[in-house]
């Protein structure tokens, strides 16, 4: 039996009470501080729609925590090649188009990569959550990792024996959980991507609202199998951008829909009020109020050891 020490449970109410908690990873701008922080262990949920940025903003705010931070990930992004995700990560690390970058910042971003990211080839095989969880502790074994992003959770592979005896919803319940407690156990923040059920496509905005019939952003309980993926994760946010929208397309909407302890840091964002960012042109980075969020946090940070 594994019961609670109250002499530590004591201790950690009194760091609540005291207000001497440590905080979650900022990203060095206010807007998103406010609401987003980064924390060791944490299993996150990421929900969109399709086509909506999901992947890219994800990666921006990866770069920020790995300038700002030093954080090391790894990456299974199974809809985007290895060197798709490079490129994107060497634009938002210079801040230009790739077709702009000389030898030289090459090299300078290269060396960058290879000191914050690693990225598995998903081309190789089929992974099930099972295989990503056993190289995922390897490679936090052998090289040290502090975030682990599957990207998306619906391109993996089902364990056949496990989801015959249970069915989808247990067996999603199975996986959600054995990621929960990997994330605890080793210490590395779990962010996964998930895709919105196809009916929220329908869920348009009234038509006395600003962006009159525009998508909706999907809520809590439509992620691809349920409320249970709200209902597990630690944080859940939700990136959204309207696509057709003719002067806001390259606005980029992130709600935090949950944040288990606000004491950590962060909270969710008001009901229509999330964060916005600005795409910059060339998909180089995103910018909050015309600021540069990728300058935002080397001013912070100071000059950069890569």
């Amino acid at each position: 039996m594994a019961k609670v020490s109250y002499a530590d449970l004591t201790g950690r109410i009194d760091n609540i009470r005291m207000n001497r908690v440590k905080q979650g990873y900022d990203f060095g701008h206010y807007k998103l501080d406010e609401y987003l922080r980064f924390k060791r262990g944490n299993f996150n949920i990421i929900l969109g729609h399709n086509n909506v940025g999901k992947t890219t903003t994800i990666l921006y705010l990866m770069v920020l925590q790995s300038i700002k931070n030093k954080l090391k990930w790894l990456i299974f992004s199974s809809e985007n090649t290895p060197e798709s995700v490079a490129i994107k990560i060497v634009q938002f690390y210079l801040g230009k188009t790739i077709n702009k970058v000389e030898e030289d910042e090459m090299q300078k971003a290269m060396r960058f990569i290879m000191g914050h990211f690693i990225i598995i080839d998903a081309d190789k095989k089929m992974y099930s959550y099972k295989d990503l969880i056993e190289e995922a502790t390897d490679i936090n074994s052998e090289e040290g990792i502090d975030g682990f992003l599957i990207d998306p959770y619906n391109s993996l592979r089902k364990e056949p024996k496990m989801f015959q005896a249970l069915g989808g919803h247990e067996y999603d319940y199975e996986v959600a959980t054995a990621l929960r407690n990997w994330a605890k156990q080793q210490k590395v923040s779990v962010w996964v991507n998930t895709h919105a059920v196809t009916g929220a496509l329908r869920n348009k905005y009234p038509a006395q609202h600003e962006y009159a019939g525009m998508t909706k952003p999907p809520s809590v309980g439509d992620v691809e199998g349920g409320g249970k993926w709200g209902n597990r994760a630690d944080d859940m946010w939700c990136i959204h951008r309207l696509t057709t929208h003719p002067t806001e397309w390259m606005y980029t909407h992130i709600h935090c829909f949950k944040v288990k302890e606000t004491e950590t840091g962060g909270k969710p964002t008001p009901y229509d009020d999330p964060i916005m960012m600005r795409m910059k042109p060339g998909s180089a980075g995103f910018e909050i109020d015309g600021e540069s969020l990728l300058e935002t946090s080397e001013k912070v940070q100071g000059d950069l050891p890569f």
